[in-house]
């Protein structure tokens, strides 16, 4: 099945780009020979942006767990601004 449709192919047959995307995956709409947008299944859409655990869970995956980082803030007086 097709996967890339032309703007105007896909206003004609968008019930075909649908069905597409249901069945073989996102489909892929071009405006003037470029790539302007993606059809997908709203099951594929939540399977991309479905969030995998929460912020404290992602740093304690992160390679730099146990790294010992220094975030000591320098004592000196802020510059001065002249106006």
């Amino acid at each position: 099945m097709k996967s890339i449709w032309a703007l105007q192919d896909a206003k004609n047959g968008f019930s075909r780009v649908v069905d597409c995307a249901l069945k073989t995956g996102p489909q892929t709409v071009t405006r003037h020979g470029r790539e302007c947008v993606v059809i997908l299944s709203s099951k594929d859409y939540h399977r991309m942006v479905k969030k995998d655990g929460c912020l404290i869970d992602f740093f304690r995956k992160s390679p730099l767990t146990g790294v010992d980082l220094h975030l000591d803030r320098s004592k000196d007086l802020p510059r001065e601004v002249s106006l």
